[in-house]
């Protein structure tokens, strides 16, 4: 399935994808998938921070994940634009079947060689759970659906999670899942901005816990 541009090309759109803050179980390296976790008291002062930071780019719309650390996240920076919500499911976090509630040292003792195929790059269904590409099948058409109502020039703010956001990265640059591994994590509430150009989107800042500056130079 290939979902690499949307149905209106409307120049100048941008797309904020924003990883939850703190949970307890980030902090204790425990898978978490589905499971809905609340942010700690960390994670919150987190979204607080990022949240004055990102409406200064004076966002038009904001869809989050319902699961509470997103919603809480988005919650942050709906209390500081004025926006309302989108809650959507489709943006939860990896379902990971057996290995969601186990640390990452019990994941290797449990599932190594499932582990170990997944890191390969094999379509691996970890702990009986959803493949990556499913993820991005579910995450990227509502991604899509919201930033085509965006105005000229508009920015769409994404609260997710860490694996949906590199799914969702992937497809919508058109890369192949094997690459996907190639876009590095996301820290506890820092994010990755899209920006709609000649051919699609592309990537204009990824795991950023500052504002984008802009691109001075021959690449433009």
């Amino acid at each position: 399935m290939s979902t690499t541009t949307t149905t209106a090309a409307k120049p100048g759109r941008k797309i904020v994808l924003w990883r939850h803050g703190q949970t307890s179980w980030n902090l204790e390296r425990r898978f978490q998938g589905s499971t809905d976790i609340e942010l700690t008291e960390t994670g919150v002062a987190q979204a607080r921070r990022a949240a004055r930071l990102l409406a200064s780019l004076k966002p038009d719309a904001i869809v989050a994940s319902d699961l509470r650390r997103a919603a809480d996240t988005a919650a942050e920076l709906a209390g500081v634009t004025g926006l309302s919500v989108a809650h959507d499911e489709a943006l939860r976090e990896t379902y990971a079947g057996e290995w969601q509630g186990l640390t990452h040292e019990e994941i290797l003792a449990k599932h190594g060689e499932q582990y170990a195929a997944w890191k390969r790059g094999e379509p691996v269904r970890r702990g009986g759970g959803e493949l990556e590409t499913e993820v991005a099948d579910r995450a990227a058409p509502v991604v899509l659906e919201h930033a085509d109502r965006l105005p000229e020039g508009g920015t769409l703010v994404v609260v997710s999670h860490g694996g949906t956001i590199r799914t969702t990265i992937g497809r919508l640059l058109g890369l192949e899942p094997y690459h996907w591994e190639g876009l590095g994590g996301l820290s506890n509430c820092c994010w990755s901005v899209l920006g709609e150009g000649a051919r699609g989107w592309r990537l204009l800042e990824h795991n950023a816990g500052t504002l984008p500056e802009p691109v001075l130079g021959d690449d433009d």
